[in-house]
């Protein structure tokens, strides 16, 4: 008996232990939901409304207050004797709180000649809660090195594939908000089938995933997509984009250069799944490593790919230094998404950078071998270290180049001086204004340099990036995929993660992933695959109403978002649907079809480009990345969808919707021959078969009925008219250079069936992923 109340007591006590620390533990989440966070619930309001009068830029602050700096924002108020902005503990002795709740005009605040608005009844309660909890000041969230918090309490545990889901799940639930499910298989395939390689699944992966009824048959073809060599050039015209490579010089003459070596390199990374960090190294600093082969000189053109004038005349101090700004900005933007060019000619006015901490990284690129100006037209190759591949090294040590000459190839890459330049503050950013010298150093808001025991040069600039306690690398990276794969990023403003860009949406989910990432070794097809293999990827595209009025530009991903396809990939998914793509991965860019004249109205009339010779045979259905890219003259149907020009560094394109795209869609030789060719090799099937494969082929899915009416009435239509127009015919079908198979008997059912195949790739469900 005494053993029974002993154990009944000791289950009690239990049992009110559990519910005492379960009932704690609801607490602290609890206190830390009503905790108002500087960052996250009050800057955004200050920087709203007040920032205008009492924030950084020094030229427009009243009264000499700064809310932005918490020492001032706390301090006595010049202009009003006794008083203070804020007091801790004591929002009904702070002036701020005093001023926002006032409805006197001549004592409010913002004031009603600012146009700014009165503060709302929650912003109002947010800042003085905020006062009451002490008025903490925080460092700017993306300086604090993120941590790996433990994954939120969620309802919906059953809908979770991984860990993205539970961050995802919280937001959706705090706004009662349910996920979509799950998109169809056919329409989940083309979707990762995109975003892993940039090309469609053929009908034989289509019909063998349809027909995979395992639990692990998505994530079977996701490792099949990985592992393809096509995922390479899917990843790498992102980075492409972000190193500005291109296959000219720029500026006027805009002659020829063959850096697309490193072009070949960035996708043979991706391949091989060369860890992040390492990645990153490379290209920062292959040269400075010890023992350096010539792969890792070749990966440091990320540096190179800068414009680069050849003219006579030009001083060539003045385009030294502009080489060097750009790089500045191309590191710091594309790896760690940091305005850092505003603070070129002065302090930067809203992020901690001040012009000495710029022209201090400005001095890691300061050392570099090279000269402003580069010779003369047809005067060789730039003067700058130039990294020599011949035939050897393109078969053995950088196999992953397909070479069809075998000339010897020069690539510019980086290279030090014996006796390292001395850097000066430039003032105001003129390139012969020196003021005082400085030496290397990164920015020290982000994390300090000079306390670790980094070299002095490119490959200490290197070791800081990849530093597991810089707070910005492994989420910039982060935040750049997930942009890839869901359309828009953490933080929306992808290149800027200072005080004026975005705030993140899911604040802990980055963090995870960021570390996740680094722990993982930085490995980048295995952060790719938890993405895509998420509950939250997974769902349809399909509206919701109800989801759609409370979140229309679905920034807690309750659906899947529509998103256009690169302009690199629309051309591939014609090429690749109609069976025309050459997958040859690498080698020399090409020049297909474009409108005769567009090179010669912007070419100075010297140098290798003055004329557009456009290539032939299997050359001109090579995938979009391989398209030679002119800086003076882009390919203009990749620019009318969007495709950077790549004269700077980007890391996000815009999406436009015009005219001039279904133009390209419904005029385009490459589109209307990809339609032809289709035709040809269908014109032997029934109508109706050739009609459901060339659909299935290109939307990846079955028509419907509706749709199969309309297409095949349509090919009724054109079937009359140039049964009756048989010469009308033949113009339709003489397009393109790729050898026709119609017998002259099929040529009035192969231009009725084209003008049907045509109208699919007009559909808008050809060029967007869903």
């Amino acid at each position: 008996m005494k053993l029974t109340t002993f154990a009944s007591i000791t289950l009690m006590v239990f049992i009110l232990t559990e519910l005492a620390a379960g009932c704690g533990n609801r607490v602290k989440k609890r206190n830390d939901r009503n905790r108002i966070s500087y960052n996250y619930d009050v800057r955004p309001i200050l920087s709203d409304k007040c920032f205008v009068c009492h924030g950084p830029d020094k030229n427009k602050q009243e009264a000499g207050l700064r809310l932005d700096i918490e020492a001032n924002a706390k301090a006595p108020l010049r202009e009003t004797k006794g008083a203070y902005a804020i007091v801790p503990g004591k929002p009904e002795a702070s002036e701020l709180i005093k001023r926002i709740t006032s409805a006197d005009p001549s004592y409010q605040m913002p004031t009603p000649e600012s146009h700014l608005g009165v503060l709302n009844e929650n912003e109002i309660r947010i800042l003085t809660r905020w006062i009451e909890q002490g008025a903490p000041y925080e460092k700017h969230w993306a300086f604090i090195a993120p941590r790996k918090l433990p994954l939120p309490d969620i309802g919906n545990k059953e809908w979770a594939r991984n860990e993205i889901d539970y961050f995802i799940a919280e937001k959706m639930e705090e706004h009662q908000l349910q996920p979509n499910a799950a998109a169809d298989k056919s329409m989940l395939l083309k979707r990762v089938s995109l975003d892993l390689t940039g090309l469609l699944p053929d009908l034989q992966m289509q019909q063998a995933f349809e027909n995979d009824h395992s639990s692990t048959a998505y994530e079977k073809a996701v490792d099949r997509l990985l592992a393809s060599p096509q995922f390479g050039e899917k990843m790498a015209l992102h980075w492409l984009d972000v190193s500005r490579y291109a296959d000219s010089y720029g500026y006027q003459d805009d002659d020829i250069r063959t850096q697309w070596p490193y072009r070949d390199w960035v996708i043979h990374a991706f391949n091989s799944n060369m860890p992040y960090d390492q990645f990153i190294t490379w290209q920062l600093a292959g040269d400075l490593l010890p023992n350096a082969g010539k792969e890792q000189l070749l990966a440091t053109a990320f540096l190179r790919n800068h414009k680069i004038t050849e003219e006579g005349g030009v001083i060539p101090e003045e385009y030294r230094v502009e080489y060097i700004i750009d790089k500045v900005k191309t590191y710091s933007k594309g790896i760690l998404a940091m305005t850092a060019e505003c603070a070129q000619c002065h302090d930067h006015k809203y992020d901690p950078i001040s012009q000495k901490d710029y022209y201090r990284l400005f001095a890691f690129f300061n050392t570099s071998r090279e000269q402003g100006l580069e010779g003369l037209v047809n005067s060789g190759p730039a003067k700058t270290p130039m990294l020599t591949l011949t035939t050897e090294d393109t078969q053995n040590l950088l196999r992953f180049i397909n070479r069809k000459d075998t000339t010897r190839i020069n690539v510019s890459v980086m290279g030090e001086l014996d006796t390292p330049r001395t850097t000066y503050i430039l003032n105001r950013g003129v390139y012969d204004q020196h003021g005082p010298p400085v030496t290397v150093g990164a920015l020290q808001a982000v994390m300090r340099f000079d306390t670790m025991a980094y070299p002095k040069n490119r490959l200490g600039l290197a070791q800081w990036t990849v530093n597991k306690q810089n707070p910005l690398t492994a989420r910039v990276f982060v935040n750049q995929l997930w942009e890839q794969f869901f359309g828009k990023g953490i933080v929306k403003t992808v290149g800027d993660f200072g005080m004026q860009g975005h705030l993140p949406t899911h604040p802990g989910l980055l963090d995870w992933l960021a570390v996740d990432f680094m722990e993982q070794g930085w490995n980048i097809k295995k952060l790719v695959r938890k993405m895509v293999l998420s509950a939250t990827y997974r769902q349809s595209s399909k509206i919701d109403p109800r989801a759609m009025e409370k979140d229309p530009d679905n920034v807690y991903y309750a659906r899947s978002p529509r998103i256009r396809l690169a302009a690199e990939s629309i051309r591939d998914v014609v090429l690749g649907s109609s069976g025309l793509l050459n997958k040859t991965i690498g080698g020399p860019s090409v020049k297909p079809y474009q409108p005769k004249g567009l090179w010669e109205a912007a070419t100075s009339g010297r140098g290798a480009l003055t004329t557009y010779s456009q290539d032939s045979d299997s050359d001109l259905y090579r995938r979009g990345i391989y398209t030679f890219i002119k800086l003076t003259v882009p390919p203009p149907s990749m620019i009318i969808f969007d495709a950077s020009n790549r004269d700077q560094c980007e890391v996000s394109r815009l999406t436009t919707n015009t005219p001039l795209q279904a133009l390209i869609m419904m005029n385009d030789p490459t589109v209307l021959e990809a339609s032809r060719v289709f035709a040809e090799r269908l014109s032997a099937n029934d109508p109706r078969a050739a009609i459901g494969t060339a659909f299935e082929s290109i939307l990846c899915r079955r028509p419907t009925a509706t749709e199969m009416d309309i297409l095949k009435k349509y090919y009724a239509d054109q079937l009359q008219v140039f049964n009756s127009k048989k010469k009308e015919a033949e113009r339709t079908i003489a397009v393109g250079e790729y050898p026709h198979h119609s017998k002259p008997s099929d040529i009035v059912k192969t231009a009725a069936l084209m003008r049907v195949i045509n109208m699919i790739y007009n559909m808008e469900e050809a060029i967007v992923k869903v």
